[in-house]
């Protein structure tokens, strides 16, 4: 019979967290393993996990699916996950992130009572207890939260920690565009579109993850560039209409420039001080500077490396 839910994880080069990520898949309750399956898409140019998803899939109580996608990106490895998996809900959690227990089905039952496309729950970062500098900043970077009770919501988030309705896509197989192979985004293509096409959005509070990111993004250098690029989401998501949104591009750059110079200045007087919490202001500033300078050529690559690249900065997921 084939499953009726699979899950996704993508992974590269992270044996640790992927083994942590699949057994919380493994040991989710309160759905019938009969109707499941997990899908891990291996996104290195060699079969690195191969041999460690295998020894995974012998405590498996539902199919355990390896898939080696060589080519690199994060479209690819998504797209050769959703080729492979049968099911006709997705869930998706990335390889450094842990789902408790009641996690799926807490999602299915959002998704089964609102009638929701796509699904979306809290992540809670956790940063190793060696990091001080910044951690009350880092930890809320990479955490989700939303202060909607459960229930249908006009926006979107990232693909780590979504339940997705096949149906509701117009390409079931291939729907993530390799246009965003390395700079990442590539689920807000998906999920701008699907608004665009009145697909229903619902918020699942009890459907939380952890995530613990690896130790090299922990740093300013990795998320502040990152979030210049997510400042740069609603303004591509205007771009990304047919036709383009014109006024909402200006509004949205408008709005940056003044973020970018009342941060910025904020900022500036913040580091002058020597003030702990100066990070969130630059993070501001930098999501503001990324609705202005938004087109193709500021594009930042976080994705997409090849084996001979820095490894643990090539992980085919994105919260």
């Amino acid at each position: 019979m084939a499953a009726r839910i699979s899950l996704i994880i993508p992974t590269q080069r992270r044996p640790g967290p992927l083994a942590l990520a699949v057994r919380s898949a493994l040991a989710q309750q309160g759905v019938d393993p009969a109707e499941l399956e997990l899908v891990v898409v291996d996104n290195d140019s060699v079969p690195s996990a191969k041999a460690a998803v295998e020894r995974l899939a012998t405590e498996a109580p539902f199919p355990l699916v390896y898939v080696h996608e060589p080519s690199a990106g994060v479209a690819n490895a998504r797209n050769a996950a959703m080729e492979q998996a049968e099911g006709e809900l997705i869930a998706f959690l990335d390889d450094d992130e842990e789902a408790p227990p009641h996690w799926l089905a807490s999602l299915l039952a959002v998704q089964a009572r609102w009638d929701a496309d796509v699904v979306f729950g809290p992540v809670r970062a956790r940063a190793p207890a060696r990091i001080v500098r910044h951690r009350a900043y880092l930890e809320q970077f990479f955490s989700r939260s939303d202060p909607a009770a459960e229930g249908l919501i006009d926006h979107y988030y990232g693909c780590g920690d979504s339940l997705l309705r096949r149906a509701a896509l117009v390409d079931p197989k291939r729907p993530f565009s390799p246009e965003r192979n390395r700079s990442g985004g590539e689920d807000d293509l998906l999920f701008g579109a699907l608004q665009r096409a009145g697909k229903r959005f619902a918020w699942a509070p009890e459907a939380w993850v952890w995530e613990d990111p690896s130790p090299e993004r922990l740093a300013l250098a990795y998320t502040l560039p990152r979030a210049f690029v997510y400042g740069q989401g609603p303004v591509a998501h205007c771009a990304a209409a047919d036709p383009p949104d014109w006024a909402g591009i200006l509004r949205w750059m408008l709005i940056g420039a003044g973020q970018a110079i009342v941060y910025g200045l904020l900022a500036l007087i913040l580091w002058l001080l020597r003030r702990p919490d100066r990070a969130f202001m630059m993070d501001r500033a930098a999501r503001g500077l990324g609705k202005v300078f938004w087109g193709k050529r500021f594009r930042i690559n976080f994705y997409g490396r090849t084996v001979s690249d820095n490894a643990g900065q090539d992980i085919a997921s994105d919260s």
